[in-house]
């Protein structure tokens, strides 16, 4: 099986794995880090059985610094958009999957499993339309985090914010069109973004942080505070406004 395909049937899987759990209920907090462990554990036993010479970097594995030297590294969250799985009725939760390969990502999957949706490099989405030219531009940010520099954005730009949970499901909706934009400021680490950023490429978006800078992965620290996801038709616009507000600036 190649990687793009892998990348998407382990996301699909893990996240039936996490629709059973959820569907049995229990306490909030005891069904979150259930849902942390036993995706994880999923993940990182399947692909040190199908990928055994690969490197993991996983949010809730212990960081080998062996990847560091590694050709190849699997980058994912087991469960993205903890808070929400919690939560009934919630869909905005996820699976990442990814592979990094000499600096780049090459394969990729988000799995929304409340929505019955895989978004993967196996079967890159078409393009999303770009917005209406004149119109507000749909702005999907944190629900609990959102970036400090929002109001002074607004001043430069007509936005509609759209509050919602998991990085993935933010990254998805703006590849299916349901929002223009993805911002994100204020902390993120590799595995919140490298599923979402590679079928976002692969889709034909733009993808780097809010500066404009390249995202990069595999890195020492993986840390990756901020990001930019949108069409690449409105890339500069958003750009050239962003560093008109300084979005450093508390």
């Amino acid at each position: 099986m190649d990687d793009n395909r892998l990348a998407r049937d382990l996301a699909a899987e893990a996240g039936r794995l996490l629709l059973d759990l959820r569907a049995g209920g229990g306490d909030p907090g005891e069904l979150r880090k259930a849902g942390d462990r036993q995706s994880h554990e999923f993940l990182s036993g399947e692909l040190a059985r199908l990928r055994a010479a690969d490197a993991v970097l996983s949010e809730e594995g212990r960081d080998d610094p062996a990847r560091l030297a590694a050709e190849r590294v699997w980058i994912v969250d087991p469960l993205d958009g903890t808070r929400e799985f919690g939560e009934p009725g919630r869909t905005d939760w996820a699976v990442h999957v990814a592979l990094w390969e000499r600096g780049e990502l090459t394969a990729g999957a988000v799995a929304l499993p409340a929505q019955e949706k895989v978004l993967s490099t196996a079967a890159p989405p078409l393009p999303p339309p770009a917005p209406e030219p004149g119109g507000p531009i749909r702005v999907l940010v944190s629900r609990t985090r959102p970036p400090a520099f929002l109001g002074r954005l607004a001043e430069q730009i007509e936005l509609t914010l759209v509050p919602m949970g998991s990085a993935g499901a933010k990254a998805a909706a703006v590849i299916t069109g349901d929002a223009d934009a993805y911002l994100h400021s204020g902390g993120q680490y590799e595995w919140d973004s490298a599923a979402p950023v590679a079928v976002a490429q692969a889709a034909g978006l733009h993808t780097s942080r809010l500066d404009g800078a390249p995202l990069a992965y595999n890195q020492a620290n993986p840390s990756l505070p901020d990001i930019l996801i949108c069409p690449a038709g409105l890339a500069a616009t958003l750009l050239d406004c962003l560093r008109a507000v300084d979005c450093s600036a508390v």
